[in-house]
């Protein structure tokens, strides 16, 4: 057992991760989940008070850290959500082919390492008409600042449980067989220029 992964990274994640910066970016985001809702990567469960409960008939937490898992139980608690657990990475989502209505994935696609994968499983489970919402950090648009982001990741990834600055979303996504309907990109104020480009949208199947 890896004791940082399992009990000091989880922590690290929700209080890192529940900072108001990255809370503004979830609230634009989350609220249009609807339906059937699979959360990939769900982590310590931030997202929960940001749902519209009346849009949701079942949420998926997909999340492979027993670690996370553990961690999330307080804000599970707090939220009053019912939350179904799965417990496999995202290279193997254990739902039926076009069970879902919305896949949500904050600050997620950064740190998977077989993301062609996930995303590939992400769409064979997303019913027609379905969306896969995302809010996500990734590569800047800035020469300066995207190749400090590339000398930066191989050490940030130790740390920061497998985290990439570089990657560019929106072509990956569009990549594995969707295709981005709606899509704003910038640097979310208060927050690093380094790890704060967001790509906040959403797409449906090509």
């Amino acid at each position: 057992m890896n004791i940082y992964t399992e009990f000091c990274l989880p922590h690290l994640t929700n209080c890192v991760c529940g900072l108001e910066p990255l809370n503004r970016q979830r609230e634009l985001i989350v609220p249009l989940a609807r339906g059937r809702v699979l959360e990939v990567g769900m982590g310590t469960a931030l997202n929960l008070p940001f749902y519209d409960r009346e849009r949701v008939t079942c949420l998926w937490g997909l999340e492979p850290s027993p670690g996370m898992r553990r961690a999330a139980r307080t804000n599970v608690r707090q939220s009053g959500m019912p939350v179904r657990w799965l417990d496999l990475p995202a290279g193997a989502i254990p739902l039926e082919d076009e069970s879902v209505d919305t896949v949500l994935s904050t600050f997620t696609l950064c740190s998977i390492a077989d993301l062609r994968g996930a995303l590939a499983e992400m769409r064979r489970v997303l019913a027609p008409g379905g969306r896969l919402l995302f809010c996500e950090h990734g590569a800047a648009p800035d020469a300066r600042v995207l190749h400090w982001q590339r000398r930066i990741t191989p050490w940030w990834r130790r740390v920061a449980g497998g985290c990439r600055l570089d990657r560019p979303i929106p072509q990956l996504i569009e990549g594995s067989g969707f295709r981005v309907v709606a899509l704003d990109a910038r640097y979310m104020e208060g927050v690093p220029r380094l790890a704060g480009y967001t790509y906040r949208g959403w797409a449906e199947k090509g």
